[in-house]
């Protein structure tokens, strides 16, 4: 194995995902394996890990799987060496803008989400002090 291969153990400690994540991500055809050991072991580059993360970055966004592949294309689609028309680059731009509108919202979501957790957190930690001191208070009156 080089030294540029990963295998899948690395990978989900680099990326954070699940080792069953990763597989089901292979699954679906998110990401592939850049080689395969002589043993069979997947083997990932640091190209691998990068597409792994951006998947763990959509996760929370709700994405699709079919979502996901698709903004995965285009960004590849826009970062290969391939001769793009205007036209077509234009076309894929607005796509990833679109892709970027919903994870806008998706993230606003979320902000809400976290101040009602933050909100009922609060509220606990105030009940559990006004159970503190309500028991400090009755044992120096006892």
């Amino acid at each position: 194995m080089s030294s540029e291969h990963m295998q899948i153990g690395e990978v989900g400690a680099r990326t954070e995902l699940a080792l069953r994540t990763i597989r089901h991500y292979e699954t679906h055809g998110l990401v592939t394996p850049s080689a395969r050991s002589q043993g069979g072991f997947r083997l990932y580059t640091r190209a691998d890990v990068a597409r792994l993360k951006a998947l763990r970055r959509m996760q929370p966004l709700d994405f699709t799987l079919d979502q996901m592949r698709d903004l995965l294309d285009l960004t590849d689609r826009l970062d290969s060496d391939d001769h793009l028309t205007a036209g077509e680059r234009k076309m894929l731009l607005r796509r990833v803008r679109e892709y970027e509108q919903e994870a806008v919202w998706q993230v606003e979501k979320l902000r809400t989400r976290l101040a009602e957790a933050e909100e009922f957190a609060q509220t606990l930690r105030k009940r559990r002090e006004r159970e503190r001191e309500r028991d400090q208070g009755q044992a120096v009156t006892a």
